[in-house]
């Protein structure tokens, strides 16, 4: 990074997991709305050189996460989300704040909604934004910002009730996810770096993206590992086969996710989440055999 990047991304730091909380609801996976949150903060960051006066970075921050979030569900909508009913509309308080057991909900329950809907019930009523706020962000009307509300809550309350069918599962990829994991406990690093081969690709989010053959970054990833003191356990994050990495290792709660690719067998793309915490403080992480 250079130094002026170093600087934004201090500047941006605190805003970080909010933006996330924001498009993990949006996307409905902790992953995914990391990635919303990568491409808001590389658009800013170009945008931000390109001006005379700097914005009020947190609004501004969110109406690009916003956008970013739309166009991003617009190309690749979930087939199973489909229109829901219209409902009257009926008054929506200014004073009413964050709703704890939407905080506490299932990322899914967000995707089940239209994304206007999504949008406007997660900055009003997971966030606490003001209705002003949140059609500053929506780029709409106040107006609009309560009728998305109105509806948003009432099939909220509707889809609830309804069961999901959990995602289908690989079990070819399962068994390499618990293999890496017991080569990990056992600090078996050959067997480790094999596994990940020289033609495995290494995403260190928000640090750096390489081929394992490139620098060598298979044996200086692994041996970055073995100076740490970590335990893995394999499971699941919004149904995504993921590796929990806990540190100390006699911790109970998740400090990062490690997602891999599996190829014929062997690891075709690791990323690593350990700079991006706040995912794990949002995520819900069950493990294989829970």
């Amino acid at each position: 990074m250079t130094e002026a990047r170093d600087k934004f991304m201090e500047l941006v730091d605190e805003i970080r997991p909010e933006l996330h909380r924001y498009c993990a609801r949006m996307t409905g996976s902790v992953f995914d709305g990391e990635d919303v949150v990568q491409d808001t903060l590389a658009k800013a960051y170009f945008a931000l050189g390109q001006m005379l006066q700097p914005p009020n970075l947190r609004p501004w921050l969110f109406r690009i996460a916003h956008n970013t979030a739309m166009d991003s569900l617009k190309r690749y909508e979930r087939q199973h989300v489909e229109p829901v009913a219209e409902v009257p509309d009926r008054a929506v308080p200014e004073d009413a704040g964050v709703d704890p057991l939407l905080v506490e909900s299932a990322l899914g329950t967000f995707t089940e909604l239209p994304p206007q809907q999504r949008s406007a019930v997660i900055l009003k009523d997971v966030l606490g934004q003001s209705l002003d706020q949140t059609a500053d962000v929506m780029g709409t009307t106040v107006g609009a910002v309560k009728a998305a509300l109105s509806r948003a809550r009432a099939n909220i309350a509707r889809t609830s009730r309804v069961a999901r069918p959990a995602p289908p599962r690989s079990e070819e990829k399962q068994a390499t996810l618990r293999r890496y994991v017991d080569l990990f406990n056992s600090q078996n690093w050959e067997g480790l770096r094999a596994l990940l081969g020289q033609e495995s690709r290494l995403d260190v989010v928000s640090r750096v993206q390489q081929r394992m053959a490139d620098a060598g970054y298979a044996n200086r990833y692994a041996r970055y590992l073995e100076t740490e003191t970590i335990r893995a356990a394999a499971g699941f994050v919004d149904g995504m086969p993921v590796i929990a990495m806990f540190s100390p290792a006699s911790s109970d709660a998740p400090s990062y996710f490690v997602v891999i690719e599996t190829e014929g067998g062997r690891v075709s793309l690791v990323r690593d989440f350990r700079y991006v915490p706040y995912i794990a403080r949002d995520a819900r992480f069950t493990t294989a055999a829970g």
